[in-house]
């Protein structure tokens, strides 16, 4: 577990990723009182080079007692407190590959610096101040967006949109907290409080929470993305359906029953949200022992999707085939994909009318794949998010806290109409403060800090 002082040690780690014979560059960061000096012990610049802060040095890292030349690098130092930890910070940047950063991170751990947990880098800015706790997750949701619109929103949450209107709520109820306890504190001089008002200010407060709180299914989507299933029988159109929509040769696409034997995947994004869309094997009985673990996979793949794509052939119409299989997805979020309609018309397909939303394709020609994905999006709004909104997108642990806040505005309006003492008023609206404050980190628990920091990679 995180140890929450501000540590006297000097830590260390790699910052970039290794990867054998990939990557020009690799970069060992230091930070802590020692940094400075690991660096110099380490750094030889030739000439007169200036050690100044956020200035880069040129030269080689050596060993310091048999001074063997490790690597031709650059240095930077940046001095306390302008740096990410607001500690001195030490960066080698050093060739890429494995050896060189390993050798250097090694030399930095013999010379007193301790290998940095995951995230405490950035535990440390938090610690020193210079980020709040929304924008240390945004940080780590900016490392792996996996869209242009997730990467918008982490960069939104750490120049502060969402820790912001936050601090906002907690301060209008510290106000409101301050004026019933001097009402408990100094009754006989103030005039009586105006109950309507502070009923009034609890409940715009709790507006401006659950507008926040709406944003939870859109930062998980963001985040998580979308996993969604190609669900039909064989040879309705499953791979081309996927290689059509990825763009690629993904799947291997036959005029024989039975080729998908696996589930194949493919990442793609759509209107901002990744989504990771599974081709599954044809759902049919068979005796082929390989083929039936296929389609017991396809189920699987099926039950666990967040969307399934349940896929027909508009020239076979609606068999009894397909109903046996649509049975068994029907209580998932589905979207009938009627596929071939170059080959039929769709009108002949007499498919359930229960049956929300249908999208005709056809996928071996490039077509109805933009009304596809209008499709998904539609299903996805129909979720109440609106992937357009950028500035705002909390996580499950801020979205946790929101909900607890938001219960205890609404027993505090209750104590109210029950015409409760003050004192049972400021019970529920200390927790509605507690739990605004854990949000950005003014009421944070060290398990908490460990919980949030041990998903960072190290370096970071």
């Amino acid at each position: 577990m995180f140890d929450t002082s501000i540590a006297s040690s000097t830590i260390a780690a790699i910052a970039t990723a290794v990867v054998p014979q990939q990557g020009s560059v690799g970069i060992v960061r230091v930070s802590g009182r020692e940094a400075i000096a690991i660096a110099r012990r380490l750094f030889y610049a030739p000439g007169k080079q200036a050690w100044e802060s956020h200035r880069i040095l040129y030269g080689y890292i050596r060993h310091p007692q048999t001074q063997q030349l490790v690597d031709e690098a650059l240095l930077l130092i940046m001095q306390a407190p302008r740096s990410y930890t607001r500690e001195d910070v030490a960066e080698f940047h050093c060739h890429g590959g494995i050896m060189a950063v390993q050798q250097v991170l090694q030399l930095c751990l013999e010379e007193g610096a301790k290998l940095a947990q995951p995230g405490e880098f950035t535990l440390r800015a938090f610690l020193n101040g210079r980020l709040d706790l929304t924008q240390a997750e945004s940080i780590a949701d900016l490392v792996g967006a996996r869209s242009p619109q997730a990467a918008q929103t982490a960069l939104a949450g750490i120049q502060g949109k969402l820790a912001h209107p936050i601090r906002q709520l907690r301060a209008k109820c510290l106000d409101v907290l301050a004026e019933i306890e001097a009402r408990i504190d100094f009754e006989e001089d103030l005039p009586p409080l105006d109950e309507a008002l502070v009923q009034a200010e609890l409940a715009q407060i709790g507006v401006e929470v659950s507008k926040i709180l709406a944003t939870a299914h859109q930062g998980e989507l963001l985040r998580t993305g979308l996993k969604v299933a190609i669900v039909g029988r064989p040879n309705v159109g499953k791979s081309s359906l996927l290689n059509a929509w990825s763009r690629s040769d993904r799947a291997i696409v036959t005029d024989l029953p039975g080729t998908t034997r696996d589930v194949v995947e493919s990442q793609l994004v759509v209107g901002g949200i990744p989504i990771q869309v599974l081709d599954t094997a044809g759902i049919r009985a068979t005796e082929d022992r390989v083929e039936k673990m296929g389609v017991e996979r396809s189920l699987a793949s099926a039950r666990a999707a967040d969307l399934v794509l349940f896929t027909i052939d508009a020239a076979a119409g609606w068999t009894q085939a397909d109903e046996e299989i649509y049975l068994q997805v029907k209580h998932r979020p589905l979207i009938l994909v009627i596929n071939k309609i170059d080959l039929a018309a769709v009108e002949t397909v007499n498919y359930p009318t229960e049956i929300g939303q249908v999208v005709t394709t056809a996928a071996a020609c490039d077509r109805g794949i933009d009304a596809l994905e209008q499709a998904i999006l539609t299903k996805v709004r129909s979720g109440k998010v609106d992937s357009a909104d950028l500035d705002l997108a909390i996580n499950q642990r801020q979205a946790a806290a929101l909900i607890r806040a938001q219960t205890c505005l609404v027993q505090v309006r209750e104590a109210i109409e029950q015409q409760l003492p003050l004192d049972f008023w400021t019970i529920d609206l200390r927790g509605a403060i507690q739990a605004l404050g854990e949000i950005t980190g003014e009421e944070v628990t060290e398990s908490v800090l460990d919980r949030i920091f041990s998903q960072f990679c190290i370096g970071k």
